[in-house]
């Protein structure tokens, strides 16, 4: 036996509002019943599990224990800013002079994300 994973949930202040952020970050729509001021809100990716927002009452007190890393379609760099011009921040630069390494950045709720190199960056350097 085996368990699938169905989503993976997000705590959150304003489940809309963040889902619109992520949603925008992956280029994946909302869910067609997910409307601004629900407490819950969904985007649906592409692949595997959607990403469910949870609004709750409590706000956000400690680093996040799971991430989401990012694998950008194009290269690194233009990805991190165009996070940035959506309204990421950046949290920790692991980025290296080689090019190897990834960026911590943050949601508009600090919820700390990676991104890391492409595919065609990664296989440029063999790895």
């Amino acid at each position: 036996m085996v368990s699938v994973v169905q989503n993976v949930a997000i705590d959150c202040a304003d489940a809309y509002g963040l889902a619109r952020f992520w949603s925008e970050v992956t280029g994946r729509p909302l869910h067609p019943e997910s409307r601004p001021g629900d407490p819950e809100a969904q985007v649906l990716l592409a692949e595997g599990p959607v990403l469910h927002f949870n609004q709750v009452p409590e706000p956000r007190t400690a680093k996040n224990r799971i991430h989401l890393c990012l694998r950008p379609e194009t290269s690194r760099e233009p990805e991190v800013e165009r996070l940035l011009g959506l309204g990421a921040t950046l949290v920790a630069d692991r980025r290296n002079p080689d090019g190897s390494g990834w960026a911590v950045l943050a949601d508009p709720e600090g919820n700390e994300f990676c991104v890391l190199r492409s595919a065609a960056e990664r296989a440029a350097t063999g790895s």
